[in-house]
């Protein structure tokens, strides 16, 4: 007897007719005609299921803050931090949370059930990290919530910075952030570089840098990353986010760099959408892309995944908390247009990420947790093309949310009534 049986799905890898047995919040059972009642029963119709959509790089203390207190104007990555700046000490407590829960809502309707997110620690208060820390706790039922330990404004360039980190993981922040390119000079970065791989080995804890978030191929903090983990045996704990620089880096250089990050085994995350909006805001023409050497990454066996990184914040206008439209972009930017590499993109905001974040019991294999999303759509490659309805969120073996089938309703002479835009194209 089955709490939940999912019947006639197809699973990201390619199977169909695939049948999952659900018992105490766990997959219990995972085959085709699958016996057993269960106390409920869905049918997948052959249409997708998938683990969980898993977003990597997040700023959820600044999320849904929109035009607080003005709009960027220019779209630059340092207009965008000087508007933060004008906002934190406007900041309170219950603003922060609400406007997370929120957003949280909003991840759960878009089947995102894992979240990293950075919390800036340059203010004295702590107001966002001991906010976040609230909502963390808050959302445990259904969201795996991460947080970073961020020094916006620079790990040695804001007085106190180095007090505040500390103060933050005290208080039970699960990564150490930092942003090497923002210090003061390329030594200072390097430096910091070095004083937060050292804090998370003394601390057992995992490294999530925004490294190199420029256009400057002179940045190379991302070598400094690898040859700190390769020295501190911190192999598999760090991950390199943005990394855009190496969009503008020689490939003489590159060629001697992503065989370091591999052997490292320092993982990457590149955020396609914010990535193309604020890159090659110095150029004329032609303009770069911004976003990091992903598929180059990808041979060399490199951990990777796409964030979303900000909606709706002094960054970007723009987000809706849909994975698929940040794989879509990335899809695009990359150039990943093979059917494999199509599907690499989809593995990109989910396995990809589950793996970077160390989750526990994620994925579609018998003895995981019962966390899984059914999609419109037949397979991984036409849910990146039609960002489809989220048919069941299910968490644990329970259905959390729920999305009616999208329909269109045709009133033309001599042609169908309705269209499924799922069920149109090859079969």
């Amino acid at each position: 007897m089955f709490d939940l049986k999912i019947t006639n799905a197809t699973l990201p890898d390619g199977r169909k007719s695939i049948d999952i047995g659900i018992q105490n919040g766990r997959i219990a059972a995972l085959e085709p005609n699958l016996l057993g009642d269960a106390g409920e029963t869905i049918d997948a119709a052959g249409q997708l299921v998938s683990p969980p959509f898993v977003d990597t790089h997040f700023h959820m203390d600044a999320t849904l803050s929109l035009g607080l207190p003005r709009y960027n104007e220019s779209g630059l990555l340092l207009e965008g931090i000087q508007i933060w700046g004008e906002l934190k000490p406007l900041l309170t407590h219950e603003a922060v949370i609400e406007r997370a829960l929120a957003y949280c809502d909003l991840a759960v309707s878009q089947g995102l059930l894992a979240i990293r997110t950075h919390v800036d620690i340059c203010d004295e208060r702590l107001l966002g990290v001991e906010a976040l820390l609230e909502v963390k706790k808050r959302v445990a039922p259904y969201i795996d919530l991460q947080l970073v330990a961020f020094p916006q404004d620079g790990y040695f360039r804001f007085p106190g910075a180095i007090e505040l980190l500390d103060r933050a993981l005290d208080m039970g922040v699960d990564v150490v952030g930092g942003i090497p390119h923002f210090e003061r000079t390329m030594v200072d970065g390097a430096a910091s570089v070095k004083a937060l791989c050292e804090i998370a080995e003394k601390r057992g804890l995992l490294v999530d840098l925004h490294c190199d978030e420029t256009d400057d191929p002179l940045s190379r903090h991302i070598e400094t990353l690898a040859y700190e983990t390769q020295r501190l045996g911190l192999h598999g704990r760090v991950n390199g986010s943005h990394l855009t620089s190496m969009h503008s880096m020689d490939n003489y250089y590159v060629s001697k760099l992503l065989p370091l990050i591999a052997e490292a085994e320092v993982s990457a995350i590149a955020n396609p959408l914010i990535n193309i909006g604020i890159q090659g805001r110095h150029d004329t023409y032609p303009k770069r892309r911004g976003m990091t050497r992903i598929p180059e990454m990808l041979k060399y066996g490199i951990t990777c995944a796409f964030g979303h990184d900000c909606v709706m914040d002094p960054w970007y206008s723009l987000g809706s908390g849909d994975m698929l439209e940040v794989a879509s972009m990335g899809l695009h930017v990359g150039q990943m247009t093979s059917r494999d590499a199509m599907r690499q993109c989809f593995d990109l905001v989910t396995t990809g990420p589950a793996r970077i974040m160390h989750l526990d019991g994620y994925g579609l294999d018998i003895g995981c947790k019962a966390d899984m999303v059914l999609l419109q759509a037949r397979d991984a490659i036409e849910a990146i093309r039609l960002k489809p309805a989220r048919l069941k969120v299910i968490k644990s073996g329970k259905v959390i949310a729920s999305t009616p089938r999208r329909e269109t309703r045709l009133a033309l002479e001599n042609r169908p009534t309705t269209l499924d835009a799922s069920l149109v194209g090859p079969q």
